[in-house]
């Protein structure tokens, strides 16, 4: 068998798996994508392993390891992408910009208990005005 057929397919999934992780905005898509691209490569590593008679198939044995990592990663990925869903409510990767932190007030605006921005009245919340000089105004109030 001529090794151009299974290069020639190698190329058009790897292309399809490229467009997926440009053009796509969905993160399970882009996922599905980058298994398109290691899968493409996948192929490659076999069809030259055939191709050259290798005795070791190292092609092969290097096809094991990259299906272990692409398992893991998706594995990895999907639980992370779940995650963001949970609490964005969303999975759109042009809407994941802030990664590190959560959006100023929290996700629904009020912040809280949900773990997404502070309370309101939290003192201690990145942007809040320092606490007044005096002391505590319920304390001298009760006085």
């Amino acid at each position: 068998m001529h090794v151009v057929y299974p290069a020639v397919l190698a190329v058009l999934l790897f292309s399809v798996g490229l467009y997926g992780v440009l053009a796509r905005r969905n993160a399970i898509l882009v996922l599905m994508s980058v298994e398109l691209m290691l899968n493409a490569v996948n192929l490659n590593l076999v069809a030259f392993d055939a191709w050259l008679g290798d005795t070791l198939h190292a092609g092969q044995a290097l096809t094991l390891f990259t299906i272990t990592i692409a398992a893991a990663e998706i594995g990895l990925g999907l639980a992370i992408v779940l995650l963001v869903f949970r609490h964005r409510g969303s999975s759109d990767v042009d809407r994941l910009t802030l990664l590190a932190e959560p959006p100023p007030g929290g996700r629904d605006g009020a912040g809280g208990p949900d773990g997404w921005g502070a309370a309101p009245d939290d003192p201690h919340a990145p942007g809040a005005a320092p606490a007044p000089a005096g002391g505590d105004e319920k304390a001298e109030a009760t006085a």
